[in-house]
């Protein structure tokens, strides 16, 4: 089974967006979906999170497993967030068991990290990457298309082929209808500074559309070529 961390350069990229994106892609093939996001802050208890956005674009009527391992209100990251909530640490063991639950009855599992790849979930300097590395899965990369993209996407490639993880690519999450300089040379740029293929470009406003109008444009957004079921092409070897 296909396991994929959804992460960013940074938090507000586009992760949500690109996530529903990718799960649509997945099911447009054939393939059966399910979504984890394993630290959710800055929402409370009664709220909706990362999560419902995903089911209210991708299609609230699809029958797609979803997991949610912590829940924190403070809009900070999982660590700071749990301790000033009093709440546990998420562990990296209670992500891996809800994603085995989750993938024996899904052919692909989405993981949608919190922030970038460098965030901590606990005070010990857990991050995502000890998630990615864990689970064996697959990385897409999520970041901005604008002024700062090259250096924030270099250096997050970089921390995931420290752990010599699997990137499948970069996708663009918020893709502007009129494209200054700094993100019509960027889309160019990315793929030679970074060696990943830009896999795909989400359009700014994607967030806002119903379902119907998501499901049917969403596969255009994002190249499934890169996203076999199996086998997954490994990428940790390019330049």
């Amino acid at each position: 089974m296909t396991v994929i961390v959804v992460t960013g350069t940074s938090t507000d990229v586009g992760k949500t967006v690109v996530t529903a994106a990718v799960a649509v892609g997945y099911e447009r093939a054939g393939a059966s979906v399910a979504v984890c996001k394993p630290a959710q802050t800055g929402v409370a208890a009664d709220e909706d999170g990362d999560l419902a956005v995903v089911a209210r674009l991708s299609d609230p009527q699809r029958r797609r497993e979803y997991r949610e391992c912590a829940r924190y209100p403070d809009p900070l990251a999982p660590s700071v967030a749990a301790r000033r909530s009093g709440l546990a640490f998420v562990t990296v063991a209670e992500i891996v068991d809800a994603v085995d639950d989750l993938r024996s009855r899904s052919d692909v599992v989405l993981v949608e990290g919190a922030g970038g790849v460098a965030v901590p979930f606990d005070d010990v300097g857990t991050t995502l990457l000890d998630v990615v590395t864990a689970l064996t899965a697959s990385v897409v990369v999520v970041t901005h298309p604008g002024l700062g993209a090259l250096n924030h996407a270099a250096l997050t490639v970089g921390a995931v082929r420290q752990r010599d993880s699997c990137l499948l690519g970069l996708v663009l999450g918020s893709w502007p209808d009129a494209p200054d300089l700094a993100a019509a040379t960027n889309r160019t740029e990315l793929p030679a500074v970074t060696g990943v293929p830009i896999i795909g470009a989400v359009p700014c406003g994607a967030g806002t559309l119903d379902a119907a109008m998501f499901v049917d444009r969403a596969p255009d957004w994002i190249d499934r070529s890169f996203l076999p079921l199996d086998p997954t092409p490994d990428l940790r070897s390019a330049p």
